[in-house]
């Protein structure tokens, strides 16, 4: 499936790389995949089993053999574990950090390799997630590395906590930020790190279309598209 063109969009927590991949996914009419739900889900299902986040071959079990489906529809797509909707379950902020845990495990990693890589199907893929262009689509003709300020992805945060009616205190979620940003450039396995060919994008201060536009002429600029 080489000739299967892909876009990966890899950064820290908070970047905005899940609105830009699922944007640009839409814009370009290629399927997508959102890395970092397979890692949630990961943590959603080893909490409610009562699998210890540190058990690594379990884990990998668990990542390898795990009953999810995603499916698409007009509000968007619904992510079903074990037959149980569990799309905004996935989303809470206890199953993020959780997830950031289980990302270390290379058992996890592993389990998850295939899966991931089984998006890639035509007309093309954008891969959204912290080693698309590392590890999973090293290939990839066009990775970006979306950044922002730790600040800015802490307000954001917040402010998408607060529209779903979730209370979030500011300096609360730049300490776990923080957290999650060491812990994933430390692991010892596929590190947050930019591909050294990737494209690096600073959101800082930029509205999402702005970000769009900029991806699209890289996208171009590869002749990506007919």
């Amino acid at each position: 499936m080489t000739n299967v063109p892909v876009v990966t969009i890899d950064g820290p927590s908070g970047s905005g790389k899940g609105t830009l991949s699922r944007l640009l996914a839409g814009a370009l009419g290629w399927h997508f995949l959102d890395s970092g739900a397979l890692y949630r889900l990961v943590a959603l299902a080893a909490m409610r089993d009562g699998v210890p986040l540190e058990d690594a071959p379990r884990m990998g079990d668990l990542a390898a053999s795990l009953d999810v489906d995603f499916v698409a529809g007009s509000g968007g797509t619904q992510v079903v574990l074990c037959g149980d909707d569990v799309s905004l379950a996935i989303r809470e902020e206890s199953c993020g950090i959780a997830a950031s845990k289980v990302a270390v495990l290379p058992e996890v990693r592993e389990g998850l390799l295939a899966r991931q890589r089984a998006f890639r199907r035509k007309p093309g893929l954008v891969a959204d997630g912290r080693d698309m262009g590392t590890v999973v689509f090293p290939d990839a003709p066009l990775k970006v590395f979306l950044t922002a300020s730790l600040e800015e992805r802490a307000t954001r945060r917040r402010k998408q906590l607060k529209e779903q009616g979730i209370d979030a205190n500011l300096h609360a979620l730049l300490h776990d930020l923080a957290e999650r940003d060491a812990r994933d450039a430390q692991r010892a396995v596929a590190p947050l790190r930019p591909a050294d060919d990737a494209m690096m994008l600073d959101s800082s201060g930029m509205d999402i279309q702005t970000v769009l536009d900029q991806v699209l002429e890289f996208v171009s600029a590869r002749h990506l598209v007919v």
